[in-house]
């Protein structure tokens, strides 16, 4: 539900997308014992991931990888604590190098920006990434026992 408004929220207009955020922000901020259940999520722009993530954190609630987490879901993995985390059978992260976009709206990929990134992820996590190449324009996809290995299942 939480990821379904995320999406949601950083579809719509920039003062829509600011009340979308206050809106969760004070809905993290109350005393709940829900877990987070991510479903679906193909990813997006990376700013709101990243402060949905940071509310989720402070919150002190559970993250339950249901599905695909792709791209910029898988920041998840950088700001919520591993003890907070858990996966199902269905869950499938998806990782790529980072897509940057400039003053124009062109987009381009970064050396420097992909390396940051991977190394930001956990070392079970990074290990894997190497394993398989390191992060490219393309998925590489990180799932069954290999994920179970990293992630307790729930």
């Amino acid at each position: 539900m939480a990821d379904n408004f995320l999406r949601r929220c950083s579809r719509t207009g920039s003062h829509q997308s600011l009340i979308c955020y206050v809106a969760l922000s004070l809905a993290l901020m109350c005393p709940v014992s829900a877990d987070v259940r991510i479903i679906s999520s193909s990813g997006g722009v990376v700013g709101p991931y990243l402060t949905f993530f940071s509310q989720l954190r402070k919150s002190g609630q559970r993250v339950i990888i249901d599905g695909p987490c792709l791209s910029a879901c898988t920041l998840v993995l950088n700001t919520i604590p591993r003890n907070r985390i858990c996966v199902t059978p269905r869950a499938v992260l998806g990782f790529h190098a980072p897509v940057l976009v400039d003053r124009t709206g062109g987009s381009f990929r970064s050396r420097e920006a992909t390396r940051a990134v991977a190394a930001s992820y956990p070392a079970g996590v990074r290990k894997w990434i190497k394993q398989k190449g390191g992060l490219k324009r393309d998925l590489i996809y990180l799932r069954g026992r290999e994920l179970a290995s990293l992630y307790p299942r729930c």
